[in-house]
């Protein structure tokens, strides 16, 4: 059976998609860096372009790129700088506090299980001992061992300080040579499908920006917001809890829990053993429902809105599966693939609808 045109073509194209898939596929492990520069440097070409606007041209791009990427990495600097010595400074606080901890636990836990007919005899002091070797007071004792202990060596510290240095570099050429880029691409583009080509580049460009940008409000908000709260009810680890939960709310459901459950351990640790347990519920009960409440009534609907289209469940299924798939890389394009196939899928939606066949079915 002979093939026309059209199918033929269809077809092309279709291979130089799997194709394509599959390279991403064995490449996954390569193009982490670059996929988080090309990501960062797509939330952050507006900002390089207001900034050569504010000097009607006369500022050199390169210039505006070169301010922009000095901000971030400043802000990134900063963000670790906070919250990396407060968490080492509380080490000496965890180790001296986790045992009466376990102790206060273990008393209270094990009579519960065997009223309900589940005699578990829990190891304490054993975990105890696992625990205390390795918390140690300095970051170096505590390091060294877990290193060791998953036989990890200099490669992983090279692997890190490679990406640290590879995707701000990465990030400058992304954002020097983005315009650019974007008209390459669009030139590939038959002229006849042009039209259509940019406008749903456009639809795909205006509601993933609109869900970005909004996101971000919204996890700027709450980490000011959970980090004030907690140290309100005074919480030693209010601020990298806080700013922790703030930005990892982007993962619905997630990172809500997460913070939730590192709250509540880091109440029981640092509140007395008598009444840790009750000022820990208490404080979480009242900051993370307070938030969760604000956060779904408020934040959300009204900085990133119900008319993008971009369900929490479908986030959550969108970065499981091409986490699944692609790994790390697959968790950077999640969204941003998700955001193609909503239009798309709108889209075929409304040619249902215009179609005869939906007109004949009705």
């Amino acid at each position: 059976m002979s093939l026309t045109f059209p199918q033929k073509r269809a077809l092309v194209w279709l291979m130089l998609l799997v194709g394509t898939a599959y390279v991403l596929w064995l490449l996954a492990p390569v193009l982490t860096p670059f996929v988080v520069a090309a990501i960062l440097a797509y939330a952050l070409t507006p900002l390089v372009d207001r900034l050569t606007a504010i000097g009607r041209g006369r500022l050199p791009r390169v210039l505006a790129v070169t301010a922009v990427l000095l901000v971030f990495i400043v802000l990134v600097l900063a963000l670790a700088l906070l919250i990396v010595p407060i968490l080492l400074k509380q080490l000496p606080l965890l180790r001296a506090q986790l045992p009466p901890l376990l102790d206060h636990l273990s008393t209270r836990v094990q009579p519960v299980l065997a009223q309900l007919g589940l005699p578990v005899a829990l190891d304490v002091s054993s975990l105890k001992a696992f625990l205390m070797e390795h918390l140690s007071a300095n970051l170096q004792d505590s390091v060294g061992p877990l290193l060791a202990s998953v036989k990890l060596g200099g490669s992983v510290a090279m692997s890190v300080l490679g990406n640290a240095v590879l995707i701000p570099v990465a990030l400058f050429y992304w954002l020097l040579e983005w315009h650019r880029l974007v008209a390459t691409l669009q030139s590939l583009v038959p002229q006849r499908l042009r039209p259509s080509v940019v406008r749903f580049c456009l639809e795909s460009d205006l509601v993933l920006g609109q869900y970005l940008r909004g996101q971000l409000m919204v996890m700027l908000v709450l980490a000011v917001y959970y980090s004030v709260a907690l140290a309100l009810f005074g919480l030693d680890l209010a601020l990298p809890i806080g700013v922790l939960t703030g930005l990892l709310i982007a993962i619905p459901y997630v990172g809500f829990g997460l913070g939730l459950i590192l709250a509540t351990l880091a109440g029981f640790l640092e509140f007395s053993t008598q009444t840790g347990h009750v000022s820990a519920l208490v404080m979480v009960a009242v900051v993370y429902g307070l938030g969760q409440g604000v956060e779904s009534l408020i934040l959300t609907p009204k900085l990133v809105g119900d008319r993008i289209g971009l369900h929490p469940l479908a986030v959550i299924f969108a970065l499981l599966a091409f986490g699944q798939v692609l790994g790390m890389v697959g968790i950077l394009v999640a969204l941003p693939v998700s955001a193609v196939l909503l239009v798309a899928m709108r889209r075929v939606h409304q040619a249902y609808l215009d179609s005869s066949l939906y007109r004949d079915a009705s």
